[in-house]
């Protein structure tokens, strides 16, 4: 159970942090900044990564653990459990959130930019295609590599989120979509950010073998 409770806590603090970064640049107009809002989370997955990487593997979304399960690098019967404690823990960092901020129209959510949500569904499924291929190639090799991961990792979330945060939101994390879109009441686009992040994911388990040695992205696939 700890390796649950741990992606809980992970989320619920990747999305309290991350779409509080949202709703606090909104309520003060603009102070925190778009790079500001990127490099929190950045910083947040960072010291996630550092903090819970050793007990649960900080995968604090759905996507990338579906990805690592489709690289048979996680086990089928903790699947479930996984991705529903990721959701919890982003369901309740937003209920945080709205209690604290209960006048925010969008609660941090994740919105395509002027509706155009196929713009949008191709940027998320390009950047959770970049994340996922940064988190895979990092994952395997050298002991020090794996030092690093956490900045690798929380680098590419900053950038990512800094360049495409205005356009599409740069969810990335179907759990991080998910909570606020609840608390918002707009659940329209949604979808978008379920399945372009997940196949974007699934999509660099494939492209990781193009250039790594066989088994080192996933194991006899």
């Amino acid at each position: 159970m700890k390796k649950y409770w741990a992606e809980f806590l992970g989320t619920y603090i990747l999305v309290f942090v991350g779409a509080g970064a949202i709703i606090i640049n909104s309520v003060t107009d603009g102070l925190v900044s778009n790079l500001g809002i990127g490099l929190t989370f950045g910083l947040v997955v960072m010291a996630m990564i550092y903090a819970i990487g050793d007990i649960s593997g900080a995968h604090i979304n759905p996507a990338v653990t579906i990805a690592f399960w489709v690289a048979k690098r996680f086990p089928a019967n903790q699947l479930l459990q996984y991705i529903s404690f990721q959701l919890l823990g982003a369901i309740s960092a937003s209920a945080t959130l709205y209690f604290l901020f209960p006048d925010a129209l969008t609660m941090g959510q994740t919105l395509p930019l002027n509706g155009n949500w196929l713009q949008s569904f191709v940027l998320e499924l390009i950047l959770t295609f970049i994340l996922m291929f940064v988190i895979l190639n990092v994952s395997t090799g050298a002991k020090e590599k794996g030092i690093t991961a956490a900045l690798a990792i929380g680098g590419v979330v900053a950038f990512e989120a800094t360049f495409a945060g205005p356009i599409c939101g740069a969810s990335m994390n179907p759990a991080r979509s998910i909570g606020p879109a609840i608390f918002s009441g707009d659940l329209t686009h949604l979808w978008l950010y379920v399945v372009a992040t997940t196949l974007g994911a699934v999509l660099a388990v494939f492209s990781c073998k193009l250039i790594q040695e066989d088994g080192a992205c996933c194991k006899n696939c």
